[in-house]
C-alpha cells in the first residue's frame, strides 16, 4: 500500500472519532435551541417538526437523513425544491429564515453519531437523482460518507450545475484530508452568514 493510501486510511479513522466527538459536543450545546425550532415549526404549520426523507449515502446505500421541516405538508416528496417550478411557495415562514441560515440541517448531526454522514463530505443525494449518482459511482465519491456540508457548498452551491458538483465531490475525494476539511468548515460558515450562492430563500433541499 502507497504512502499517500496509509495517510487516506488513517484519516478515515481519525474524521470518524472527530465527526462523534464533534457532533455529540454540538448536540449538548445545542439541544436547547433545537428544541426551540422543533417548537417553532410546529407551531407554524401543519406538520411533523422533524423532516425524514431518504438519501443515498457511503456505497450507494440509502438511509434516512434528518432535517427540520421548512416546508409544506403537501409539497411534493421526492424533488429538490431547486427543480419545483415555484420553490417558494412550498416553504413555510419559519422554513425561510431556517433554509437562509441553515438551521435546517442541524438534525443531521443525529445522522453523523449514527454514521451515515460526516460533518464535511459531499452532500447526501435523493435516490431520484440517478443521473448525479452514476456520476459520482464512476468517479469513486460513494466511498465517502456524505457530508452536512461539502466543497460544493462552499463553491457556489445553488449556482453549481450538477456536473460541477460531481467534479467538485472528486476534487474532494482526491485531496482528502484534515486540511481541507478544515477550510471548508472554516468557509462554511462565511456562506451562512453571508448567503452567498442561495438562489431562493429556501436552499437546495426540502
Amino acid at each position: 500500500m502507497s504512502v499517500g493510501g496509509k495517510r487516506h486510511r488513517l484519516y478515515r479513522v481519525v474524521k470518524r472519532g472527530l465527526d462523534v466527538l464533534f457532533s455529540a459536543a454540538l448536540l449538548v450545546f445545542l439541544w436547547l435551541p433545537m428544541l426551540v425550532i422543533w417548537a417553532a415549526v410546529r407551531l407554524d404549520s401543519e406538520g411533523s417538526g422533524i423532516f425524514r426523507q431518504t438519501r443515498v449515502g457511503r456505497d450507494g446505500k440509502p438511509f434516512v437523513c434528518y432535517k427540520f421541516r421548512t416546508m409544506y405538508v403537501t409539497a411534493p416528496p421526492c424533488c429538490p425544491s431547486s427543480r419545483l417550478c415555484d420553490p417558494e411557495k412550498h416553504v413555510t415562514r419559519v422554513g425561510r429564515f431556517l433554509r437562509r441560515t441553515s438551521l435546517d440541517e442541524l438534525p443531521q448531526l443525529i445522522n453523523v453519531i449514527k454514521g451515515d454522514m460526516s460533518l464535511v463530505g459531499p452532500r447526501p443525494l435523493i435516490p431520484e437523482e440517478t443521473e448525479v449518482h452514476d456520476m459520482r459511482q464512476r468517479r469513486g465519491v460513494y466511498t465517502l460518507r456524505p457530508g452536512i456540508t461539502g466543497l460544493s457548498q462552499i463553491s457556489g452551491r445553488d449556482r453549481v450545475s450538477d456536473d460541477q458538483k460531481v467534479e467538485l465531490d472528486t476534487r474532494y475525494l482526491e485531496r482528502f484530508g484534515f486540511v481541507q476539511d478544515l477550510r471548508i468548515v472554516g468557509a462554511t460558515f462565511g456562506r451562512v452568514i453571508t448567503g452567498d450562492g442561495i438562489k431562493m430563500k429556501g436552499g437546495l433541499d426540502k
